[in-house]
């Protein structure tokens, strides 16, 4: 597979549970021509397994639990999709994910508007400039009036909104979808139940509409859409790309309607690969050498090998297979004889890849989140968070036997991220640091299924854990020497503090005010 000549866009869905992420992400697969049948998650049967989703847990629940990459062409446009966990158990992951993206699709319930975890990652794309287009969705339900939702995003989120795709009724009034830039009516099928055609009109006014919508409906729809168009701004592509304006489509992700004038708005609009930040330098994507970092690392994704697939963003240069490249950390040279791209689990050996192209590095444990991989270049890319766990638990082990498969089980799921593992500087059971109690549900889950382990959590007397640092080497050895019950050493072998309360934390940090207690660090 080769991908080298063609322009980028590399983007992530991020959302609330239950926006309907899922579903659209496979609705923009279906119109990029990368699957034939979308998965209806809610579905039964093999249908209910959503392309992208592909571990046990995520197919079980219907939620997903860890970002996907998806790489597909659009009208001449490579399009690298990556679709992040809705659930804010799993913010981690789409943290880190969102370092390798260029733009984002913000998915927003008609009937809820902005919620907690909408909010979170918005913010988060905020402090990285990455520009959003917004998808409010399931406009085929009842939900709230189409200026409340606009003004929420508005106020909440400090943007200028510009909408793009119009809802015609909504709920049971539904009639389709406006599409105000190309002038064109998204039109249902003969039974009303989906997207089936865009009818080319001279605007919402054009009388070619009359026969084709409820006149009461369209009355209405006319009358708001000319009123949105003097309360809100234009379109206005350079405001969107610096990240102060959020193009706006109303949509129906599980009928099709709006996708197609989403992919089209991504293709014609959506930044292409950017500067990436870096010490002791900014790398830009037209340079000549490869530079590339590590965001993610998922391990048996292939049941059928004890595989662990290393996720680079390429930022500079032409990748090509078989070419070596410098692991900046350990400063060795790697081969990359076999590189992938994914569309969800199915994967092809690729060829070449260009800035803003997602490689998986299949290695041994070898890759760590946060490398970096020059052509010899001492660089080191910058920004990928790690985060104080908020849960602690001590792992038990029901079968003492099987002691090497869990020292697996946890150093592979703290390579990938879902989970912290601290060793005791007294004793030896492992703990393991989680941000949500799902975290451990699929800790579990997956030890059993994938390293036949079954394990079990006992809760400690810690509530907070912070990393420790101090230019002076004294007192932080002073510190640790006092504390050494309540002291553990992450797998970086970096100090952490285990506090029993917020209190207790506040009280440490006051009493040594030379050493700092780190809340997040940088990978």
């Amino acid at each position: 597979m080769s991908f080298a000549i063609n322009p980028r866009r590399t983007f992530a869905i991020i959302s609330h549970p239950d926006a309907g992420k899922t579903t659209l992400t496979e609705e923009l697969l279906l119109a990029g021509g990368a699957i034939h049948m979308a998965g209806a998650v809610k579905s039964r049967g093999n249908q209910r397994r959503a392309h992208s989703d592909w571990m046990k847990i995520e197919q079980k629940r219907g939620i997903s639990v860890t970002s996907s990459i998806m790489t597909f062409e659009y009208d001449g446009i490579v399009c690298n999709l990556l679709d992040t966990p809705g659930h804010e158990d799993f913010s981690e992951d789409t943290y880190r994910t969102l370092t390798a993206v260029d733009s984002a699709i913000m998915v927003i319930d008609a009937a809820k508007g902005i919620e907690a975890q909408t909010l979170k990652l918005f913010e988060v794309c905020r402090l990285r400039d990455i520009p959003i287009i917004t998808f409010i969705n399931k406009v085929d339900r009842e939900g709230r009036d189409p200026f409340e939702l606009l003004d929420e995003i508005q106020e909440a989120l400090a943007l200028d909104v510009a909408p793009v795709v119009w809802p015609i009724g909504m709920g049971a009034q539904f009639s389709g979808c406006f599409d105000l830039r190309a002038n064109a009516y998204q039109a249902p099928d003969q039974d009303g139940t989906r997207y089936a055609r865009s009818i080319a009109c001279q605007g919402l006014g054009d009388r070619l509409l009359d026969p084709l919508i409820p006149e009461e409906v369209l009355a209405t729809a006319r009358e708001n859409a000319e009123l949105a168009a003097g309360a809100y701004s234009e379109f206005d592509p350079e405001v969107y790309r610096s990240g102060h304006l959020t193009p706006v489509i109303f949509g129906s992700a599980l009928k099709n309607y709006g996708v197609k004038a989403l992919i089209d708005l991504i293709a014609a609009e959506a930044p292409e690969p950017g500067p990436s930040p870096a010490e002791p330098r900014t790398v830009s994507p037209s340079e000549d050498k490869v530079t590339g970092f590590v965001f993610k690392v998922q391990a048996n994704m292939d049941k059928n090998h004890r595989d662990r697939v290393a996720f680079m963003r390429i930022c500079s240069g032409r990748f090509r297979r078989g070419m070596k490249l410098r692991q900046v950390r350990t400063g060795k040279d790697v081969m990359v004889h076999s590189p992938i791209m994914f569309m969800a689990q199915d994967r092809e050996i690729v060829e070449d890849a260009a800035p803003g192209d997602i490689v998986g590095i299949p290695n041994h444990g070898t890759v760590r989140v946060g490398d970096t991989f020059t052509e010899g270049e001492q660089l080191r890319f910058t920004g990928i968070p790690v985060f104080a766990p908020e849960i602690l638990r001590r792992v038990r082990l029901g079968d003492t036997t099987r002691i090497k498969q869990l020292r697996g089980a946890l150093e592979d799921l703290a390579e990938e991220g879902l989970i912290q593992v601290f060793k005791p500087t007294i004793g030896a059971q492992w703990i393991v640091g989680v941000v949500g109690a799902l975290q451990l549900d699929v800790l579990a889950e997956r030890a059993k299924q994938e390293y036949r382990v079954d394990i079990a959590y006992e809760d400690l007397p810690y509530e907070q854990a912070r990393w420790l640092r101090a230019p002076d080497a004294k007192a932080m050895a002073a510190f640790t020497e006092h504390q050494q019950s309540a002291i553990v050493l992450d797998r970086n072998d970096l100090p952490v503090f285990l506090a029993k309360s917020a209190w207790e934390l506040e009280y440490k940090a006051e009493k040594n005010p030379e050493i700092e207690f780190l809340k997040t660090r940088e990978i």
